[in-house]
């Protein structure tokens, strides 16, 4: 299954087109499963699940916005690619 992320929120608003928008914590969630990429279940975290937004709109929607999202950096950090990260540490000394 690797479709591509959606989001989950805990709280929404209505555009002016009458459609649901995430604001609040916002998660990235993988469609056809219980839980986000963080780890935390959708029904028990009250998440409401919206698969018509992606993970890429929220994290431009979060930049551009004032609607109050908030991105899980977990989430953030998961949907990230390796390369783009970088890396975090270096050897100071080779082993003996």
């Amino acid at each position: 299954m690797s479709t591509a992320p959606a989001v989950a929120a805990s709280s929404q608003w209505v555009d002016e087109d009458g459609v649901r928008q995430p604001s609040g914590d916002v998660h990235a969630w993988t469609p056809g499963t219980n839980q986000t990429l963080c780890g935390q279940a959708l029904g028990r975290s009250r998440l409401a699940r919206f698969q018509h937004v992606g993970w890429a709109d929220a994290v431009w929607l979060e930049q551009t916005s004032d609607h109050g999202l908030h991105l899980c950096p977990k989430c953030v950090a998961a949907t990230t690619p390796r390369a783009q990260r970088g890396r975090r540490w270096t050897r100071v000394r080779p082993r003996p």
